[in-house]
């Protein structure tokens, strides 16, 4: 559901959904084209024409993602020239580009080196003051750090969901417990 709204539903406007809420995905997927380009495709699919407007939202767009600094005089060059962190801060500044309300991430630092799941779980904590963040993680590290609200998923059953905190130190369920404690997983 998205503001009451269940998105499965044949009537949901699919061009304003992808607008609401972004997703980035596990591996980075950079697509094969300029970094500019990677940013602007979105607001470009949305309407945005005018080469000034494009200009700033690919800029405030990689500011967001932390990437500005590092892209900023490399906007033409292929975003798959890239390392890894770079290219999924990429992904999160792509989705972020169109402004959703949420933002999916897919286990986003799996196949990061620490420095970039640092940065990455920095721009998280960021993100989250302004948007609804969405992670879906197997590093119960990272959720610690990271998540206001903890949700255990089992099997595909919701088992638990709470304040984070309380998740960690004093599950409801036993399932929750024993994953937590490393029991299985």
């Amino acid at each position: 559901l998205l503001d009451g709204v269940n998105i499965y539903e044949r009537d949901v406007d699919v061009v304003d959904l992808r607008r609401r809420v972004g997703m980035v995905f596990q591996k980075p997927n950079p697509f094969p084209m300029s970094i500019f380009d990677n940013i602007a495709y979105g607001p470009r699919t949305h309407g945005v024409k005018n080469r000034t407007q494009l200009e700033e939202i690919v800029e405030r767009a990689l500011r967001a993602a932390v990437l500005w600094d590092e892209v900023k005089n490399h906007l033409h060059q292929s975003a798959l020239l890239l390392s890894g962190g770079q290219q999924q801060r990429l992904c999160i500044a792509r989705a972020l580009a169109t402004e959703p309300e949420v933002l999916l991430l897919d286990e986003p630092c799996s196949a990061l080196d620490p420095a970039s799941t640092l940065r990455i779980e920095e721009l998280m904590l960021e993100l989250k003051k302004h948007l609804t963040v969405v992670l879906v993680t197997h590093n119960m590290f990272q959720a610690s750090r990271v998540a206001d609200l903890t949700g255990f998923l089992l099997n595909g059953e919701l088992i638990e969901v709470g304040p984070t905190s309380e998740m960690f130190e004093r599950p409801k369920d036993e399932r929750t417990d024993a994953f937590i404690r490393g029991r299985f997983g």
